[in-house]
């Protein structure tokens, strides 16, 4: 393995937990401040189990951070460009959303 094609699987788990619109969904919750597995379900619409299943991943990826007060638990974006790289992708999408969504090789791949 090549030290490009590392740095390419790495950068390709990364994407990952922005590939999924639970994680999406989460991510743009904690966007402008720390919330609490509760708050972050009121706010997605999520379950909790599945709120707190890819909050878990998001911060065993490193994404989130997670704070204890008290009996709650808060999570928050671990680095301001997770939410400037969300900015980067509606800036993009402005140019590519009708290409995106009307790929059907995103949607074999889906399906796979």
């Amino acid at each position: 393995m090549t030290l490009d094609s590392i740095a390419l699987d790495t950068v390709s788990r990364l994407f990952r937990g922005f590939g999924d619109t639970s994680r999406l969904a989460i991510l743009e919750a904690l966007r402008y401040a720390p919330r609490s597995v509760g708050e972050v379900v009121e706010a997605t619409g999520l379950s909790q189990p599945n709120t707190s299943n890819h909050l878990g991943c998001l911060f065993d990826c490193g994404l989130v951070t997670r704070e204890q007060r008290g009996r709650r638990v808060f999570y928050a974006l671990s680095d301001h460009r997770v939410a400037e790289l969300l900015d980067m992708a509606r800036g993009i999408l402005t140019e590519v959303a009708g290409g995106v969504e009307s790929c059907e090789r995103y949607a074999d791949e889906a399906s796979s």
